[in-house]
């Protein structure tokens, strides 16, 4: 099952190109806005999961070309993303596992703009990753129990400011938490629709142009691994994400203009734009500095500098 927002933040199952509206399941569900709302569905899902099927195998649904997606987790209360966690075609020993908290403020939907800030970074990257939706509060949860702990997974876009941030020279991922810099979408497509998460094409195209193109059987460390980590760190919640993190070898700059495509096999496709009141500009191309520092085992620090 696909589930989605749409216009005003009302409930939908997307079927195809059409979507449904769910609405009358949202107030069946309560909650006092969208957030409350989809964490109230993914508690209640085995109750109200009946009444979804039957609405979207008879349902009449709107064409998607007449309704605006919005992101399908309208506000999470926590977003981890893991660090690296790809062997990067490299048969190396396996890294430590690691995360970093994004801001919640940056989650936005299908064709949103990402809005890139006037302070000056080095960069401004990309990172095609396989999103999480959990759907159990998980606390040291065991990496065997895990998988009962995820909801569904969405296409998540970890936009990254690279360098400097102030004083701070590097190792900061302040640079990710800006307004506007996680697209996500374009549903949330449940776990037993997606089966193995591990076996699954990400792709990420940028003016047509293909950049990110890697399976997630490249994982150094897979999803009950991450979940147990997650959850030693702090209590997993419905709805929280948590992003599985990108093979960097197809890294490349987001700028004005920019319409940026996702697509995460079995799960969904969404695009979005890019603003810069600036204009900087990098060169149109996979950045295969930071994706050869990050084959060698070093951070994606982004050396490029704007050419105007």
């Amino acid at each position: 099952m696909k589930i989605v927002f749409f216009d005003d933040f009302r409930l939908g199952l997307l079927r195809g190109q059409e979507v449904i509206d769910a609405d009358e399941t949202a107030a069946a569900v309560g909650g006092g806005n969208p957030q409350e709302v989809l964490q109230n569905l993914i508690t209640s899902f085995s109750r109200v999961r009946p009444a979804l099927d039957r609405l979207h195998a008879t349902g009449r649904g709107v064409p998607l070309g007449k309704v605006r997606l919005r992101q399908p987790v309208p506000r999470p209360r926590k977003v981890f993303c893991c660090i690296g966690n790809y062997k990067e075609g490299v048969d190396r020993e396996v890294r430590p596992i690691d995360l970093f908290m994004k801001s919640s403020d940056s989650i936005v939907g299908p064709g949103d703009t990402v809005v890139l800030p006037a302070r000056q970074h080095p960069i401004f990257h990309h990172e095609a990753e396989l999103g999480i939706v959990i759907g159990a509060d998980a606390h040291n949860v065991n990496a065997r129990e895990a998988m009962g702990h995820v909801f569904g997974y969405v296409a998540f876009v970890d936009v990254s400011g690279r360098g400097a941030i102030g004083r701070q020279e590097s190792g900061s991922f302040l640079g990710k938490s800006y307004d506007t810099f996680g697209p996500i979408g374009p549903c949330i497509t449940t776990a037993d629709e997606v089966g193995d998460p591990h076996k699954l094409s990400v792709k990420l195209w940028v003016d047509g142009q293909i950049r990110h193109d890697y399976n997630t059987d490249d994982m150094e460390h897979q999803v009950p691994e991450i979940i147990e980590f997650a959850s030693s760190i702090a209590t997993l919640l419905p709805g929280d994400i948590i992003a599985c993190g990108t093979n960097h070898q197809g890294l490349g700059p987001l700028q004005d203009g920019d319409t940026g495509e996702i697509e995460v096999e079995r799960v969904g496709r969404f695009s979005f734009q890019v603003s810069d009141a600036l204009k900087r500009v990098w060169p149109k191309m996979v950045d295969v500095e930071a994706a050869q520092l990050v084959r060698a085992g070093a951070s994606p620090l982004g050396s490029q500098r704007p050419q105007a």
